[in-house]
């Protein structure tokens, strides 16, 4: 218990430390943010609690979700933002004892776009927009109730003549009853640094720090029911989140206050052969509503199937405003094609 408190501390030190001293500044590779996973995603893009069923996914926002049963475990994701934007994905779990590793690949390509000159005049050629990121994962195991974890994270985006490379890290950790019923994960994601800016100004290069973001993720399973309640608080190193709102608006505490809230339910049968799950990201629902128009902005829903070695999964909600996101997963489970 002695060494499981001082992993603890530690863990909560570097945390607010880091969160504290990152404030500061505009960040750059926003992408980071979006869902790894149709099962991510129907939970509002925000989770990070969920890490005893095998789904690797949810480690890519949580290293600490490692575990034994992300042993071989491969997924696969695709989503399709509107117009010409669409994102990819695989990741791949592998274990040594207590040493749980893990790593995924991961590309957004935003479309074609059209050069044209100060006019508008178009000039017929076109140019593109790409980001892509490597996660490699690490967590151990300390105790038969806590795990620590960390990921290295290597970013690249080229938006036509322009480039930019970075260096990111994630710490998290991650707390589960012997019965599963409660779960809890704390995680930093995005600690790091443009190593090459986008562009130089008078002052040499432009350097910018990542979508730094602090949460804490409680999940709790009802003993007898087939039901799972989660909430995640994000940002919590910033309380203002006050974007997309004008200058003569302005936003109330509590409105503020849920803002850093998702709210997610679950639907899990006892023998886990398929999941639903309905969320509301409060903070999306307030910046990617149309006004005079009903909208789904905020929710997310998202329902998926298990048959042995296999998991497919989809969700839809809504990032962009007019236009629903659809994403697709596809896991399997290696270790029954290697008996």
């Amino acid at each position: 218990m002695t060494k499981i408190t001082r992993y603890i501390n530690l863990l909560t030190l570097l945390l607010f430390s880091i969160s504290a001293y990152s404030q500061a500044g505009s960040s750059v590779f926003n992408f980071l943010n979006l869902p790894y996973s149709a099962r991510h995603n129907a939970h509002g893009g925000e989770n990070v609690s969920l890490g005893y069923d095998g789904d690797i996914s949810f480690a890519l926002n949580n290293p600490a979700l490692l575990s034994s049963s992300t042993h071989n475990s491969l997924s696969m994701s695709y989503a399709f933002y509107g117009a010409s934007m669409n994102f990819a994905g695989v990741a791949y779990g592998h274990n040594w004892g207590d040493n749980y590793g893990g790593i995924a690949v991961h590309y957004l390509d935003y479309g074609k776009f059209a050069y044209s000159d100060e006019y508008g005049t178009l000039s017929g050629t076109t140019f593109s927009a790409r980001d892509f990121l490597v996660d490699i994962m690490y967590a151990r195991q300390l105790g038969p109730m806590f795990r620590v974890g960390a990921a290295l994270k290597p970013v690249y985006s080229a938006y036509e003549a322009y480039h930019s490379f970075a260096l990111g890290a994630d710490v998290g950790g991650y707390f589960v009853l012997p019965d599963s019923t409660l779960q809890v994960g704390l995680t930093l994601q995005n600690i790091g640094w443009q190593l090459k800016g986008f562009y130089s100004d008078e002052s040499g290069q432009k350097l910018e720090t990542m979508p730094l973001n602090l949460q804490l993720g409680l999940s709790y399973k009802l003993p007898h029911a087939p039901l799972r309640f989660s909430l995640t608080i994000h940002n919590m190193q910033r309380w203002n989140l006050d974007y997309g709102t004008s200058e003569n608006e302005s936003v109330r505490w509590y409105d503020m206050l849920f803002r850093h809230t998702v709210w997610a339910i679950d639907i899990i049968p006892k023998k886990d052969i398929f999941w639903l799950t309905l969320s509301y990201n409060h903070r999306r629902r307030m910046e990617m509503q149309l006004k005079d128009q009903r909208s789904l902005a905020g929710f997310a829903l998202g329902a998926g199937l298990h048959i042995k070695s296999v998991r497919v999964g989809f969700a839809f909600s809504q990032y962009t405003r007019g236009n629903f996101t659809y994403q697709a997963t596809l896991a399997l489970d290696i270790n029954e094609y290697l008996k």
